[in-house]
């Protein structure tokens, strides 16, 4: 690929997904039997980058996932598993020391999950994987970050890609229990919590429009450039600093909740970096969303760009 083709990279988790179907999420000290179990690709950074390739497939643009795996069977499994997406794994280092990471996934009849996550390689993500993907960080058109890696690694990407000119995209998930960095947020271009996460970060609970709006000037104030708050069924509301809007649901029948919000961003990425004004990117990152809830699993329930356009018309 040419230095001028656009790129989206996603740096940050790889995870393999071991998810099992249940007739209702287990309660403390309680064991239930599954109907069925997959295999499959998962991580924040995974399914982001598998997604937005997905949407970029007969487009010139290039993704591309930075991060590790282990050497293990799983770390293959991820990699072949990405690059049938068409995701360039060239940034993705094979981790000799640590396992890849795995997540145990169980998923209600209403679609909704609860899933425990063991970061192993993703853990490992260090100074020596910025200075090895600094040519790929400065190159970014636009960088998708999520919050399954080292915070420290995760703002310095941030600030890397930012100060060449790209545009950064944080999903704030899971919301660590310390407080994000300040070098983090002044480098953040979007940020796309969901309720709960919105929540966490500001004490609101956002089930409305007006709510979102209290919540994402907070957010504004410390230091993002805009804000996408992801209501689930109730919609999305967006400000850029400026301006706000709310965007309505799609109208899906959902199954499976897992990717919806991995597919959300990966689809404001492809937006964004289409040079698609924020609403705009917005909506079109909803339907991505609403499109990846109605089928099961994580970077397989990605849609493809002609479904999105098909929703949206």
């Amino acid at each position: 690929m040419s230095d001028t083709t656009p790129l989206i990279l996603s740096f940050g988790s790889v995870n393999i997904d071991l998810t099992v179907r249940v007739k209702a999420l287990p309660k403390a000290g309680e064991t239930l039997h599954a109907s069925n179990y997959t295999i499959g690709l998962g991580g924040k950074g995974a399914n982001q980058a598998a997604a937005a390739a997905r949407l970029c497939r007969q487009t010139p643009a290039q993704v591309a996932l930075a991060g590790r795996i282990g050497t293990d069977h799983f770390g293959a499994f991820a990699r072949d598993a990405l690059l049938s997406f068409g995701v360039e794994t060239a940034p993705l280092y094979s981790d000799p020391e640590h396992p890849t990471g795995i997540a145990l996934i169980s998923v209600d009849q209403d679609g909704e999950n609860c899933i425990t996550v063991v970061g192993a390689a993703n853990m490992a993500v260090g100074t020596a994987d910025l200075e090895q993907n600094s040519p790929w960080l400065d190159r970014a058109r636009v960088l998708l970050l999520q919050l399954e890696c080292p915070l420290a690694s995760v703002a310095a990407a941030a600030a890397r890609t930012r100060e060449a000119g790209g545009v950064v995209i944080l999903d704030p998930a899971p919301v660590p229990t310390e407080a994000l960095p300040a070098l983090l947020w002044q480098n953040i271009d979007v940020l796309t919590p969901n309720e709960t996460e919105t929540f966490l970060l500001t004490g609101i609970q956002p089930e409305t429009a007006e709510q979102a709006a209290q919540a994402a000037q907070i957010l504004l104030h410390k230091g993002t450039q805009a804000v996408v708050i992801k209501m689930g069924g109730r919609g999305t509301y967006w400000h850029d600093g400026i301006e706000g809007g709310f965007i309505s649901p799609f109208k899906v029948v959902p199954i499976d909740t897992v990717a919806a919000g991995d597919c959300f961003n990966a689809g404001l990425a492809v937006a964004l970096s289409e040079g698609k004004p924020l609403p705009e990117a917005v909506r079109f990152a909803s339907a991505c969303g609403a499109l990846a809830t109605t089928r099961k699993g994580a970077a397989d329930a990605a849609p493809t760009r002609n479904e999105v356009q098909a929703l949206l018309a």
